[in-house]
């Protein structure tokens, strides 16, 4: 199997859901405030104004708006960094364990 038919395949295994939620990600004891565009079960997509880069581990906050709901709390790793027209930065992130 070539790398684009994993990579197309790893698409169509994992249900992608939509969201908009805020997050803060935390990096080198600095945190950074971000929106979680998608999430799936090994991974997510955020929007983030924050110097990092591809490789970079993180921690990843979402914090919950339910008193009975524990929110996420996971480390991660950027596997796909872009810039946006608007200077912010998009990443790819790739979990690698639930808090």
């Amino acid at each position: 199997m070539s790398l684009d038919d994993r990579a197309y395949s790893e698409k169509r295994d994992f249900i992608r859901m939509r969201v908009e939620a805020e997050v803060i990600l935390e990096h080198e004891g600095k945190q950074y405030p971000a929106k979680c565009l998608d999430l799936s079960s090994t991974g997510m997509q955020v929007e983030v104004d924050a110097p990092l880069q591809l490789a970079d581990r993180l921690q990843v906050r979402i914090p919950s708006e339910h008193s009975q709901l524990r929110g996420l709390d996971a480390d991660v790793e950027v596997v796909r960094c872009s810039r946006l027209d608007d200077g912010r930065l998009s990443l790819g992130l790739t979990i690698l364990a639930m808090r």
